[in-house]
């Protein structure tokens, strides 16, 4: 039975940032010559991670969202609901996200030049393998966002965006795109480079920097995406101790279950909880908005995503509404920071799990398909049916091949078991986000509605589906994506 309560609304003081930093708009950063102890350069890179949020967006242009016909009206909500480019340069806008992985590139290429120049660079090894897994992270997320989605076909033509591997040492460098293929190329060697080098006892808490888990469940989404099966099966076995995902997993049918929404928003998004591999504060007002924007989750999406499944028995994800068509799960919410101590304004932030145990999981299964591993695939599905269906018996929930080919009315099973980790992982991260790189790699046509039955589609080679460089790229010398 889905939980619904009715939540009272809280009000939020609304912080509106006047301006936002612009990409190569202001002076070069230089702060690596006064980087002499691996403790300062672990300093900087506390900043080398991306501390702006995607899932705005990201959830915007998937099929999790309708148009609810009120609510919140935010342009980074509305315009990519229609696939429009983002006329906002705030906080939850493409550019916002675009100038704050950049700022994380900066700080990487800034600490690996320390390393470099340190009078002993083996003191500064776990610093250097921290700071180029995270440049490739960053790199990562961006060549999916503002690029087309990886096609081994095509790759070596598509435009990329730029690979930066140095400081800038003048205010208005000049840099090209490159390809897609270019770039993942880079990704792969930093990633490769970085990860034996991590060092989990250099780190106070772990999950906000780049652990060994963490970079491993990195590599497992890498090589998915770019469907180096074997390769992601490799790193998935690596990300915990004895290849135990279970003790790694969220407890939604147990612990989580008897949980108020309070104790759900105030746990979910903890470092204390060992799902969660790696963590980054995001200045957002998606924690205030996520229920409530016009264009989001209703009970109808709900219904589709959260009801039916094929372990044929009920998730225990608890669902809450405010009014009567906001729907949400209680997982990522806001922590407001004031400008100071008696100040009555400041900045709204957002926790938000980069990687986490499920995903390298769904990772795993998927690969394993495409290797023909059934039994494993099998494994991994029923682990995590496990973890969330109400009550779950064995007995009478476990996934097999014959009850996925019944349930998706197909006599494919290898269809029918991808059908089955894509909805498992739907239900999973809805409201976070990843559905949209799952729709890009299937290259699924996506259609949205407006209240008055006007459809906006567009297919797998729709310009629409990459986001539009910020015009201050120009300054740079890249040239945008075609329209």
């Amino acid at each position: 039975m889905k939980n619904f309560t009715r939540v009272s609304l809280i009000s939020l003081g609304l912080l509106t940032m006047s301006s936002c930093s612009k990409y190569l708009d202001q002076s070069p950063d230089s702060t690596w010559t006064e980087l002499n102890t691996p403790q300062k350069v672990s300093q900087l890179l506390g900043t080398a991670y991306p501390q702006a949020n995607y899932i705005v967006f990201a959830e915007a242009m998937s099929d999790n969202v309708t148009d609810k016909g009120a609510g919140v009206i935010e342009r980074t909500n509305e315009d990519p609901y229609f696939f429009n480019d983002v006329n906002d340069i705030k906080e939850d806008s493409p550019e916002w996200y675009w100038t704050a992985c950049y700022k994380a590139i900066a700080a990487c290429n800034n600490a690996l030049k320390a390393c470099e120049n340190a009078p002993d660079s083996s003191r500064y090894r776990a610093q250097k393998g921290e700071a180029l897994v995270a440049r490739a992270y960053a790199h990562f997320m961006l060549v999916n966002f503002f690029s087309k989605f990886y096609n081994a076909a095509t790759a070596a033509t598509d435009p990329g965006i730029p690979y930066v591997i140095e400081p800038e040492t003048v205010v208005f460098e000049q840099y090209n795109r490159g390809t897609v293929a270019e770039v993942y190329d880079k990704i792969e060697k930093d990633l490769l480079a970085g990860i034996p080098l991590i060092n989990d006892e250099k780190y106070e808490v772990p999950h906000y920097h780049f652990n060994k888990s963490a970079a491993h469940a990195f590599a497992t989404r890498f090589y998915l995406f770019k469907k180096d099966y074997a390769k992601v099966v490799e790193f998935a076995n690596k990300t915990f101790p004895n290849n135990d995902l279970a003790s790694y997993m969220r407890p939604w049918n147990t612990t989580y279950r008897t949980m108020t929404p309070s104790m759900l928003w105030e746990t979910y998004a903890r470092a204390t909880e060992k799902c969660n591999l790696l963590l980054v504060e995001t200045q957002s007002t998606y924690g205030r908005n996520l229920a409530r924007y016009r264009f989001g989750l209703d009970n109808n999406i709900e219904t589709s995503v959260l009801s039916k499944n094929v372990a044929g028995g009920n998730y225990s994800y608890p669902i809450y509404y405010y009014g009567t068509r906001d729907y949400f799960v209680p997982k990522l919410t806001e922590y407001f920071v004031k400008a100071s101590v008696n100040a009555t304004i400041g900045d709204p932030y957002v926790m938000v799990p980069l990687f986490t145990t499920e995903e390298v999981l769904f990772n795993r299964a998927e690969a394993n398909l495409y290797l023909g591993n059934t039994a494993d695939v099998l494994s991994d599905l029923n682990l995590f049916a496990s973890k969330r269906i109400v009550n779950y018996d064995a007995g009478r929930h476990a996934v097999s091949v014959a009850k996925a080919q019944t349930f998706y009315n197909t006599s494919n099973s290898n269809n029918a078991l991808l059908n089955t980790i894509l909805d498992f992982k739907r239900a999973e991260f809805l409201q976070e986000g990843h559905r949209w790189f799952d729709l890009q790699r299937y290259g699924v046509t996506i259609t949205h509605y407006d209240i008055y039955g006007n459809k906006t589609t567009v297919a797998a080679d729709d310009n629409r589906r990459v986001l539009q460089l910020p015009l201050s790229a120009q300054t740079a010398g890249l040239a945008l994506n075609p329209r």
